[in-house]
């Protein structure tokens, strides 16, 4: 069973710097920016997100737990004062060697839980379109598809 448990300092400062390098990778793949400034502006991104890091108002960060394991994390933002009680996720990261095994589905429904207790009644995210797991995994949990921004090559 995937728990969730607050995010330590220690695992932000680890997990934080990661995911800025990853979304930089995606951002460079999906054709959004280039290699020279994807990581400031990724860096940037976050900075304006979490000024406060864990203590940022309205966002929370957890860790997944498997027993005693770490095996992911997720950043949940939520405005109380949302008028359709929406919460996004930011980012939704289960550690490679605990991928194909069922958990990410158990850690979506530990996060639908969560949600609901602190009042969200929506969930959105977006997923880059090359990313499919993460999409087959989004739409077998529940989610659909709002919008489609496309683009093409010149």
């Amino acid at each position: 069973m995937v728990t969730l448990q607050p995010m330590s300092q220690t695992d932000y400062d680890v997990l934080i710097e990661a995911s800025i390098k990853r979304y930089a990778e995606e951002k460079i793949l999906a054709g959004t920016w280039g290699q020279e400034e994807a990581q400031k502006n990724a860096e940037e991104q976050f900075e304006r997100l979490l000024p406060e890091g864990l203590q940022t108002e309205d966002h929370e960060l957890w860790t997944f737990m498997h027993g005693d394991e770490s095996i992911g994390w997720v950043w949940l933002c939520y405005d109380p004062d949302h008028p359709q009680h929406e919460g996004f996720i930011y980012n939704f990261i289960l550690f490679e060697a605990y991928r194909g095994k069922g958990l990410a589905k158990q850690a979506m429904a530990a996060l639908e839980e969560q949600a609901k207790s602190l009042g969200v009644k929506k969930l959105s995210l977006h997923v880059f379109a090359h990313n499919q797991i993460a999409r087959s995994l989004y739409e077998k949990t529940g989610f659909a598809e709002t919008g489609i921004y496309m683009s093409k090559p010149l």
